[in-house]
């Protein structure tokens, strides 16, 4: 029985994933600040789902982690679609730091913790939740899509630091959607193309159980972040974006 860890289980995407992986019959750890939801995902199956309050802001949440990985007898992948964002013409310190906090120094903090398990362990699937936001830098959303940006580069370095180190049996998989039909945009606002969460859910779960190195979710936004790449930055710069 494979083992499963998702950071960030308690809404949206994180939510459908971990329901998949339940019925899929693998043994699935659920983290979240809510424990509520979570409690929800142990009725579907209590003798394999084991939940864990987890703020990926405290310090001591890699212990928390780690222990949740001892109680599970061990760890083979692990999702991280724990995030906060923002849109807004107006730039406010408050939810920058609430941004960064949690996408940029709560999102390496838990991600050091298992690349290190992995590597200790010589095998494992490390795979995260980040953005197409976070292919060009976008006005209306700007320390959300800087904070994808740094998890998408992130990822990469981490990528090119398993051959450095010669783990060629842990993984890393990145999983970039768009617009999401999720708690997240609950703010109001038009999103195109949006996205339900259950069937984001079902390409992560296909993507991850590939081994793919990069998924973009779904084909619209494949073509679109493909156009984006070819604006040059003084034409970017003057796009009006609003969404």
């Amino acid at each position: 029985m494979k083992r499963i860890i998702i950071m960030g289980a308690s809404s949206g995407i994180g939510l459908e994933v971990a329901r998949l992986y339940i019925e899929r019959g693998y043994c699935v750890g659920v983290c979240a600040r809510r424990l509520e939801p979570l409690e929800q995902l142990r009725s579907l199956a209590p003798e394999r789902v084991y939940i864990r309050h987890i703020d990926v802001c405290s310090d001591n949440a890699p212990q928390e982690l780690g222990q949740l990985i001892e109680e599970m007898g061990g760890l083979d992948i692990y999702l991280h679609s724990s995030g906060v964002g923002w849109q807004s013409l107006s730039l406010s310190e408050e939810t920058s730091r609430e941004t960064l906090e949690v996408n940029a120094v709560g999102f390496t903090r838990m991600i050091d913790y298992v690349f290190e398990y992995f590597a200790r362990r010589g095998r494992g699937q490390l795979c995260a939740i980040t953005s197409i936001a976070g292919t060009r830098g976008l006005g209306p959303a700007a320390v959300y899509s800087a904070s994808k940006a740094y998890q998408a580069c992130y990822l990469q370095a981490l990528s090119q630091l398993l051959r450095i180190r010669e783990l060629p049996e842990v993984q890393i998989t990145e999983i970039r959607p768009g617009f999401v039909d999720t708690p997240l945009l609950s703010g109001g606002g038009h999103y195109p193309m949006l996205m339900r969460a259950e069937v984001v859910a079902q390409t992560i779960v296909q993507a991850i159980n590939r081994g793919e190195r990069v998924r973009t979710i779904d084909w619209r936004y494949r073509i679109l972040v493909g156009l984006w790449r070819l604006v040059p930055r003084v034409l970017w710069e003057r796009i009006a974006l609003s969404f």
